[in-house]
């Protein structure tokens, strides 16, 4: 629309440069600053029209790796716990980094189950809720189950004597969330 405006404008003042350069008062070079203080305006705001910034969006579903911040262990949690996580790398989308690494994500512990007699080992899940990026939350997806490991033998031989051992997620480790909506960057 403005730059429709814009050709109306510059052909009128063209169009009406002769009328001015008749007089005998003004020069040429007058007449052309006149032009252009005329055009001027309206030259600006087409060019801040069309260098207004495209948002660009990382779309939903995007996978990333999380590193846990601390350890966790089914030993010691409880439904409802939260857990800090660290993006491991930064993630690219053409050729911008649009989640940066370092940025820090939450997770929340959603189910636990204690070891057990029987060399039934504890297990626990971590759900990704929330990415924070420059200061602004987006939400994630995904579950994380952690597994301690069984002791098969004591089920088979001594199932009242030996449990199986705690599921512990080490400082560090690496799982997959996904982000749960597009993020712009």
């Amino acid at each position: 629309m403005k730059s429709a405006a814009f050709s109306i404008a510059a052909g009128t003042l063209l169009a009406a440069t002769p009328v001015f350069a008749q007089d005998a008062t003004e020069t040429v070079e007058e007449v052309a600053v006149e032009a252009v203080e005329a055009i001027e305006p309206a030259a600006v705001e087409a060019v801040a029209e069309v260098a207004q910034p495209v948002e660009r969006m990382l779309p939903s579903s995007t996978q990333l790796q999380l590193a846990s911040d601390s350890e966790i262990s089914s030993k010691k949690v409880e439904v409802g716990d939260k857990f800090t996580f660290s993006v491991v790398a930064d993630v690219m989308e053409n050729g911008t980094v649009a989640i940066p690494r370092g940025s820090k994500a939450t997770g929340e512990i959603t189910w636990k189950t204690g070891k057990a007699v029987g060399g039934k080992s504890g297990k626990f899940e971590v759900t990704f809720q929330t990415l924070s990026i420059n200061g602004k939350d987006y939400a994630l997806s995904g579950t994380h189950r952690q597994e301690g490991k069984g002791n098969t033998v004591a089920a088979v031989f001594a199932t009242w004597l030996v449990s199986g051992r705690s599921a512990v997620m080490t400082e560090g480790q690496t799982v997959t969330a996904l982000t749960a909506e597009a993020i712009p960057y």
